[in-house]
Parts: C-alpha cells; sequence; structure tokens
C-alpha cells in the first residue's frame, strides 16, 4: 500500500468471505482511492462457501478452484490482505482495531463482514468424538474428505436436517459413505418450509438410500472401538465412524457487542448498512436489517444478501445515496434436484402446490398471507422461480385456483387474477 498517500483516508473491512470481498472490489469501483484493508481469521485466500457442502465437497479440486478473487486482482485493485490474523477490539474513540498481537490497525471507515460460526450443541461426548466435524470452511471440508479417503465403508451421522445438512448428506452418499440424518423436530426443514417441501425431501433421500429420521434428539455421544455411538433421548443408537454437525450458526456479533454498537437479532443496520456508529457499517449474515418489501426487520443467511448489502455499502460509503431494497432468494442442490427459493415464507396462511404435467420432480410450492404471495420454493422449475420473483415484486393478485390445476397454461397472464 506504499503508493497510497498517509493522508488519503483508510477502510478496513473485518471478515473475508463474500460479503467482505465483493464489498472491498465495489469500493474501489465506487471511486474510493485510499487505502483498503481486509482482515480474515482464516489464512486460506477468500473462497466461495456455498460450493462446500456440494461440488467441493464431492470434486477433487483444491479450495484454489473456488476462490472468490485470485490473489493477482488484490494486488491490482490495491487491496491489501490480513488472512490468518484475529481481531480482539474495536476502539471507537481512537478509530482502531486491535489484533490479537496487540498491534492496531487505523480506519476512517470500518466495516464488519463477521458473519456466522456453527452452533456445536453442549451434548456430552461431542468434544471427544472421533472425526465429528462443523461444515463452514475449507478446513472443515478438507477434514471430511480425508476421512472418506481413509474409509471405504464409512458410517455417517450427520446431526440436524436443515438445508446444510441434508446438502452434505447427498454428497456423502455420492462418494459412497451409508448415511443417516437425525433431525429433533418432527419434519426435516421445518423452519424453513412447508410440510409439501419436507416431505418431498425426506422422500428423495429415502429413494437415494440415505436414512432420515425424525423426532430424534441426540443426547450423548459415546465411544466406541472404530469411532462412536450417536445415542438419542428415544433410546435409539446409531454407529458413527463420521459425525457431522449442522444444527444453525451462532451470529459473529461479540466484537460489535463489545464496542457498544446496537445489537438486535444481530448487529442492527439501517438503509444504508450503517450501525449505530456512523464510521461503522455491517454486512451479511451478522447483520439485522430491514426489508422494505416484507416492512420489517430481518436476518438473512445468504450469499445474496451479503453481496447486495456490501455493494450498498460501498455506495454509502462513497457519499451516493443509496437504499437497501432486495426480495431475498435463496437455492439448494441436492442430488440431481435444484430448489430455488425467493422471498420469505414467514407468517403464511396458506399453500398452493402447481406440479407440472408430465415433468417428474418438477413443481412448485407457493405462500399466501391472505391474498398476498410471500415466497415461491421451485423444484427443477426455474420458470416458476421467475414467474414468483416478479409476482412478488409486482404485488399482483394470482388466481390460486388456476396457479393449482396443472392443466391451466403456466404464464403470467393466464395467472393474475382479473
Amino acid at each position: 500500500m506504499s503508493d497510497i498517500p498517509n493522508n488519503e483516508p483508510s477502510c478496513v473491512v473485518i471478515g473475508a468471505s463474500h460479503a467482505g470481498v465483493n464489498f472491498a472490489f465495489a469500493l474501489r469501483r465506487e471511486g474510493w482511492n485510499g487505502s483498503i484493508c481486509l482482515i480474515d481469521a482464516d489464512s486460506v485466500l477468500p473462497y466461495h462457501r456455498p460450493p462446500l457442502s456440494k461440488a467441493y465437497l464431492t470434486s477433487d479440486d483444491g479450495i484454489e478452484k473456488n476462490l472468490l478473487k485470485s490473489k493477482e486482482s488484490y494486488v491490482k485493485e490495491r487491496i491489501e490482505l490480513k488472512l490468518g490474523v484475529w481481531v480482539d477490539a474495536i476502539d471507537r474513540e481512537s478509530k482502531t482495531i486491535i489484533l490479537a498481537d496487540g498491534t492496531t490497525v487505523a480506519y476512517d471507515k470500518l466495516v464488519l463482514a463477521t458473519g456466522a460460526r456453527p452452533i456445536m450443541p453442549p451434548i456430552p461426548g461431542l468434544d471427544t468424538a472421533k472425526n465429528l466435524f462443523p461444515l463452514r470452511s475449507a478446513a472443515d471440508v478438507a477434514n471430511i474428505k480425508k476421512t472418506v479417503a481413509e474409509n471405504e465403508s464409512l458410517q455417517v451421522v450427520v446431526i440436524g436436517g436443515g438445508y446444510i445438512g441434508l446438502e452434505t448428506a447427498a454428497s456423502l452418499k455420492k462418494l459412497g459413505a451409508s448415511v443417516t440424518v437425525l433431525e429433533r423436530e418432527s419434519r426435516i426443514l421445518a423452519r424453513v418450509t412447508a410440510p409439501e417441501m419436507s416431505a418431498f425431501f425426506q422422500k428423495l433421500h429415502r429413494d437415494n438410500h440415505v436414512s432420515v429420521l425424525t423426532e430424534k434428539n441426540v443426547t450423548s455421544i459415546e465411544p466406541a472401538s472404530n469411532g462412536n455411538i450417536v445415542v438419542c433421548s428415544d433410546g435409539s443408537s446409531y454407529p458413527a465412524d463420521m459425525v457431522i454437525v449442522g444444527v444453525g450458526i451462532h451470529v459473529n456479533k461479540e466484537l460489535a457487542e463489545k464496542a457498544g454498537l446496537t445489537i438486535e437479532n444481530g448487529i442492527r443496520v439501517n438503509e444504508m448498512a450503517q450501525t449505530s456508529d456512523a464510521s461503522i457499517y455491517a454486512i451479511g449474515d451478522c447483520t439485522f436489517h430491514y426489508n422494505p418489501h416484507y416492512d420489517r426487520y430481518i436476518r438473512l443467511e445468504s450469499v445474496q444478501n451479503a453481496v447486495d448489502q456490501a455493494k450498498i455499502a460501498a455506495a454509502a460509503i462513497a457519499g451516493k445515496k443509496c437504499c437497501y431494497d432486495t426480495l431475498p432468494w435463496f437455492w439448494s442442490d441436492q442430488y440431481d434436484v435444484k430448489l430455488q427459493m425467493v422471498g420469505l415464507s414467514d407468517g403464511y396462511d396458506e399453500v398452493v402446490v402447481r406440479e407440472e404435467a408430465d415433468k417428474p420432480n418438477c413443481f412448485s410450492v407457493w405462500y399466501f398471507k391472505g391474498d398476498t404471495l410471500l415466497s415461491v420454493d421451485a423444484v427443477n422449475n426455474a420458470k416458476a422461480y421467475v414467474y414468483g420473483t416478479k409476482f412478488i415484486k409486482g404485488g399482483e393478485k394470482i388466481d390460486k385456483s388456476k396457479l393449482g390445476d396443472p392443466t391451466a397454461e403456466f404464464k403470467p397472464a393466464n395467472l393474475v387474477a382479473q
């Protein structure tokens, strides 16, 4: 950074995943001529996270094939990387951050892209279990791949039937493992989708010879001669050479909390991704932000949100008028199924399922609150995803009877209520 004069403003970013990296490059595109310093505790060059449970887990590629940006890109854009570095504290009064080794880094603008970390539940025996891993980082995947390679008849227990757990189960099955998924709730994906979608994915995994068991509350993990025994509250037990924990995440809000920033289900930010301190912004999974479309504050765990907030924060810091107003979308890949989701289904009171005639495993689930379309889950159905996005953004009233009729022509003009 020696080519930047010392009197130029400095922007420091804590966290180098999708949000932090996209912000740094967006800020440079917005015309920021000062220094940009990107700090992360992970020592690996920043990489894509979604493929960890999908393509990266099942491929022979190294993490270098999944980088967000090449090493040369950071040099070209004059973005300084400090990797493998922990941040201990933020001193808002002096506008510095304090690193674990005691050194300080000054900032004019600070961006928190601290993300989240896996929940490791207080299950007795979890901390001493053999080959037990979460799935959040490249190191986790490397350890999982190594364990798979060393055992041709691997028995895996996945604790948690959310998207990460199910994607990981599908990937490990593809690698030849015997996989059992244990879900505490009465159905998988209970917090995020309708019973119809839960039933579909349970059958999908069963058809691919993965055992998905619900109402299984894990109470202990006990040692066995060649691995572990996972024990549930109903007395059932499951042998496991490897255990994957996918029960959710903790928001990394401690730095912000210790610095006295406003915390509410994450780091609370305004429409410009600005925290309660005008010089500090927050973006990505760690934020609690207002969504104008749903007229409420939400916290999202999604790459789309991370990238969109990164752009907003960069524009705001560059002095441009901007406002975060994005419709959330997500996706999940399991076996030969692509699930595309748009919108948020919270608060729905009616579900319409549309099957596509003569197209197996091609359908969509539409979530309504009264006559208002909230969200759409589209299985192998890009058209439904596109139409759903259009309808939600436009606020059109949908003819539910036509929507649920597989013989009715599936096009916007035919589905909007007259």
